[in-house]
């Protein structure tokens, strides 16, 4: 059976894109402000910076709602707009992606509660918070649905549920941040990622944000060794960690040695290489440049 992702791709170079939120708040979103609300507010920054990805190479670009379950847009004023404010922001990357030939990732982080017995969401209601992410999401136009920066396997498999219930036709990606000494802050590693998720129906598991590229090659090389036939992997490695430079924090790995990083993932065996905090279209277009000419 021919992976859905795979098919989707059609042959095209498997480049992400990188960070989204602190690029925003350098192009002028306000302390505080989820990044969210500019799909609704400031549409034509989000679609700028979806344009400087696909430009730089990027070929899956990411929608801007990563943090649009309802739980987290209710802190910020936008309670009961979680299918408006994704249907915006797929429809954004969308009209982008169409200019350049890219795909849409609709992107689907964290609800921010933690699920029962350490806290008081079930999993049910999980389900139900992604299910109106996702309806979002696909009338927006994604191509593909990205369950990204998860820790906890139960939540992970609350949102792969909604995505198959509400969009089934859409291949689906689950990453989870391996931050805690290769682990994630539940204590879930690589490989037993890589096991419950396919279990589930992914087309693609792997792993984003983290410590930087030194460990996302420690982790590259554990997803590989548990990956079975047919499932693709994923790697989006933040640009190292952030240190404080005066009143603001900058991010330690350039360009070129993200590319770096790129070609040493492929050599490994990942399929779908991107970036994420810290990173930039600069660091997308070194990254694809390089894995265009290897």
């Amino acid at each position: 059976m021919t992976n859905r992702l795979l098919a989707l791709l059609d042959g095209r170079p498997a480049v992400a894109d990188g960070g989204y939120g602190w690029l925003l708040q350098e192009r002028g979103l306000p302390m505080g402000e989820c990044a969210e609300s500019w799909n609704l507010s400031d549409p034509d920054a989000v679609a700028a910076l979806h344009d400087d990805y696909a430009a730089a190479g990027a070929v899956i670009l990411t929608t801007n709602t990563f943090g649009a379950t309802e739980p987290r847009l209710a802190q910020h004023g936008l309670s009961g707009r979680a299918e408006e404010v994704n249907r915006a922001g797929a429809a954004l990357a969308r009209t982008v992606a169409d200019r350049h030939g890219a795909l849409v990732a609709g992107d689907i982080g964290p609800t921010g509660e933690l699920l029962e017995p350490l806290g008081t969401l079930t999993a049910e209601d999980a389900r139900a918070l992604f299910a109106d992410q996702v309806r979002g999401l696909a009338a927006g136009g994604a191509d593909l649905l990205l369950v990204e920066t998860m820790s906890d396997l139960d939540e992970t498999r609350a949102a792969v549920a909604a995505a198959r219930e509400v969009a089934p036709d859409l291949p689906v990606v689950a990453t989870l941040s391996f931050d805690t000494n290769l682990r994630t802050m539940m204590g879930v590693t690589p490989a037993a990622a890589v096991a419950a998720l396919v279990a589930e129906g992914v087309d693609a598991v792997g792993a984003n944000c983290g410590r930087g590229p030194d460990d996302m090659r420690t982790i590259a090389e554990q997803l590989v060794a548990a990956r079975p036939e047919g499932v693709l992997l994923v790697a989006q490695s933040n640009a190292g960690l952030p240190e404080l430079d005066g009143d603001r924090f900058v991010y330690t790995v350039g360009p070129e040695a993200m590319a770096e990083h790129a070609l040493e993932l492929r050599a490994l065996g990942i399929d779908v290489i991107g970036a994420c905090c810290g990173s930039s279209p600069e660091h997308v277009r070194a990254m694809a440049t390089a894995l265009s000419r290897s």
